[in-house]
């Protein structure tokens, strides 16, 4: 039995009798909730009772579950009212009203003479970090219009506001953050003069803001004909009704690449938050039910699939690429930064005051440290939402208690099997603990707080095998940098991705690296399905009851794109700027001798204890070859607080000296745990013309801090770095691979 509900009704929940699939109801909150499970075989592992119930899986007495609604005090069912919201928000009269403006055009200046149209631009690009602020809820957009294309077109509002209204860039537009103070900022900034705003772009636009734009009502085109044939100033038109869209200077009508029925729905009838007014007060009625395949349907399904499939609202939706379906969420969380917008959404949806968000959670770890008094005002938002609803630890994350994509799992809030839509692009890391981890914008959170689900579109399925031996000195940053190198501009495609380790050598903390970078191979999520190495993680813990069966992706799945990568060609890789895939073994670029000017270890990618323990071994071993101290500045980000507290204590791996002791030792600094100095923010972002080797995820143009130049390694690449003072692997020092040595 998978219980649906909070800690302590388990038992509840186990009473009944067996027959094909066992359904059970329990009383909570005035809130009748349904669980159900096929029965299963010992083919399968598991070990059932005579009513189906595998006693290896029931749940922990303290673990989280799916929760039903729960109304206010005071607020009974029957005064949750249907919303009168109309079921279409494009009249006969505005359907037949073409949007009309001329064409501002992204050109790639790389290329000479106008030939290109610049291709991935990130949302780091269209909103810089610091504009990602919001002081308050009436006021939530100001920052962002204003820091629209601030750097890469800084007359980009006045040129909207001239009526140059259909932006025109290149593939692959608007990839990265989740940030949706980008569809946002771009929509108001056209709105504010009267005007509708049109994205015309290439192949594979980033699947956040795809998303994003849809539930604002900012219409987005994908065709890379007409991207092809655009050049400035032509006057250009788009029908909301049919979404055709015409270059009359040209002469050429485009038909851009479709929405499935659900997305154009959602476009059609107000977006986002009518869909949530709408549905609200059945989702607050109907009865969360997680429903796993039987082992015939199961051996056809990916893993993602078959979590999918048994989060699946409607029991009868299909789960196929292309497919737009309603999924339960096990868990939704969000930063300080993104959390303003969710909060604004809940209310518009719910009122504010009928329910307690659904499967929140908040972590404050984006503007926590910055000593600036409007981050200071967007992250009492938050605060004042976790108060008003009483969200505790460990779900209301305070400054210092960690970065979400650690801290979370840490707190045993993510579990294999579970469906966790997060409202930052690297909650993909969930896949590394046998989730489906997807990042959504702010919109599509509050509407998952209101309703308990989200709307989904499911991705063709593309698998990576990882074969052979593990090398000296890689880890998983090494693997996905070569990854992300293989794939090149196309990168994953938007699929998404079977991550398999085939020999059992891939460590969470690795496993985690890889599957947090799903997000810069433009992945939908990427997946380890939970193995021995998932199951002695959660033991370490203290946790040996899961609550959901274990998966395993079926023997005849299917993917579009099947591939091996052999392990022993795989060597420690750096990226330089200004792109993760932009890598190379690490031993060629040390023969460039690139200098820098600060050293930064840790992040969501790489701050485990075991990631700082891998760099602490390095530097140990290279003090007993002389080395005394690095040569310039040393920074140390621990994933979480309790990660900060751990590497104070003493480990017998260093000879009885803590990591943190060891950093010191050299000149290093041990700091908060947040996200800041990896998006630029703070005082340890980087300053104009200064470069950073890290051990960060993404090296975009000014992510780091405007004018700065960020390159990605390993943390054992970075702390060597460190000490010999230009980029470079271990063996620079003069160190030399040993297994009893080095390896965690």
């Amino acid at each position: 039995m998978y219980e649906i509900g909070r800690a302590g009704v388990a038992a509840a929940a186990t009473s009944g009798t067996g027959g094909d699939a066992s359904a059970r109801t329990m009383q909570i909150n005035d809130t009748r909730v349904e669980v159900r499970l096929k029965p299963r075989d010992r083919s399968r592992g598991r070990a059932t009772n005579r009513a189906g119930i595998s006693s290896r899986y029931t749940t922990h007495g303290s673990m989280h579950t799916i929760q039903p609604a729960r109304l206010k005090p005071g607020v009974s069912p029957d005064s949750v009212a249907a919303s009168t919201s109309p079921t279409s928000s494009i009249s006969a009269d505005a359907s037949s009203v073409l949007v009309r403006g001329r064409a501002l055009i992204f050109w790639d200046l790389k290329v000479p003479g106008k030939k290109k149209k610049l291709d991935a631009i990130d949302t780091d690009q269209i909103t810089p970090a610091a504009d990602c602020v919001s002081e308050s809820l009436d006021t939530l957009d100001e920052r962002w219009k204003a820091g629209s294309f601030r750097y890469l077109m800084p007359d980009f509002r006045a040129r909207v506001h001239r009526g140059e209204t259909f932006v025109v860039a290149g593939d692959r537009f608007a990839i990265g953050s989740s940030r949706e103070m980008s569809p946002a900022g771009l929509k108001a900034i056209a709105d504010e003069v009267g005007l509708e705003m049109v994205i015309v772009c290439g192949h594979n636009m980033g699947d956040i803001f795809r998303r994003n734009a849809l539930n604002l009502g900012l219409q987005v085109v994908q065709s890379p004909e007409a991207v092809a044939d655009a050049k400035d100033g032509d006057e250009l038109s788009f029908d909301p009704e049919s979404r055709r869209l015409t270059n009359q200077t040209r002469g050429k009508t485009y038909e851009p690449v479709k929405l499935t029925p659900k997305e154009d729905e959602i476009r059609r009838t107000g977006g986002i938050v009518a869909a949530g007014r709408r549905e609200f007060k059945a989702s607050v009625d109907v009865s969360p039910c997680i429903e796993w395949a039987d082992p015939d349907r199961a051996r056809r399904m990916t893993s993602t699939e078959q979590i999918i499939w048994a989060h699946r609202v409607d029991k009868s939706a299909e789960v196929a690429p292309g497919a737009t379906l309603r999924v339960y969420a096990d868990l939704l969380p969000a930063s300080d930064g993104t959390a303003p917008f969710s909060i604004h959404t809940f209310n518009q949806i719910t009122g504010g005051h009928i329910v307690f968000p659904r499967q929140a959670a908040i972590a404050n770890d984006h503007f926590v440290f910055t000593g600036k008094a409007d981050d200071d005002k967007q992250t009492a938002i938050g605060r004042e939402f976790a108060r008003l609803h009483g969200i505790e630890k460990p779900y209301y994350a305070t400054p210092g208690d960690g970065i979400f994509h650690f801290y979370f799992p840490e707190q045993a809030l993510v579990t294999p099997g579970q469906f966790i839509p997060g409202a930052d692009s690297h909650s993909r890391a969930y896949g590394a603990y046998g989730a489906v981890g997807i990042g959504v914008g702010s919109t599509t959170l509050g509407f998952g707080w209101s309703t308990g689900y989200i709307y989904f579109t499911a991705a063709k399925a593309r698998r990576v095998v990882f074969s052979g031996k593990l090398q000296s000195w890689v880890s998983g940053k090494d693997i996905v940098l070569e990854l992300l190198r293989r794939w090149g501009a196309k990168q994953s495609q938007g699929m998404s991705v079977e991550l398999v380790d085939a020999n059992r050598q891939l460590p969470i903390a690795y496993r985690n690296t890889i599957a947090n970078m799903m997000a810069e191979a433009e992945a939908l999520n990427g997946i380890f399905a939970p193995d021995e190495i998932t199951g002695a993680w959660y033991r370490a813990k203290g946790i040996t009851d899961l609550p959901y069966p274990p998966i395993q992706p079926g023997v005849d799945a299917v993917y579009e794109i099947d591939e091996t990568i052999d392990l022993t060609g795989v060597m420690p890789m750096i990226a330089k700027p200004f792109s993760p895939g932009n890598a190379f073994p690490a031993e060629e670029v040390a023969r460039e001798r690139l200098t820098f000017d600060k050293a930064m270890i840790g992040s969501c990618t790489n701050g485990s204890y075991d990631d700082l323990l891998a760099a602490a071994l390095v530097v140990r071993a290279a003090r007993m070859h002389g080395a005394k101290k690095t040569t310039s500045e040393l920074v140390v980000f621990p994933g979480s607080g309790g990660v900060g507290r751990q590497i104070e204590r003493p480990d017998a791996r260093l000879g009885g000296e803590s990591i943190a002791a060891v950093f010191r030792s050299v000149g290093g600094q041990i700091r908060e745990s947040w996200c800041g100095p990896c998006f630029g923010q703070g005082p340890d972002a980087l300053a104009k013309g200064q470069r950073a080797i890290t051990s960060f995820n993404r090296n975009w143009q000014n992510r780091m801090g405007l004018g700065g130049e960020g390159f990605l390694a390993s943390p054992v690449v970075v702390a060597a770095s460190a000490l010999v003072g230009y980029m470079a692997p271990p063996g620079e020092l003069g160190l030399t691979w040993n297994a009893e040595e080095f390896g965690v």
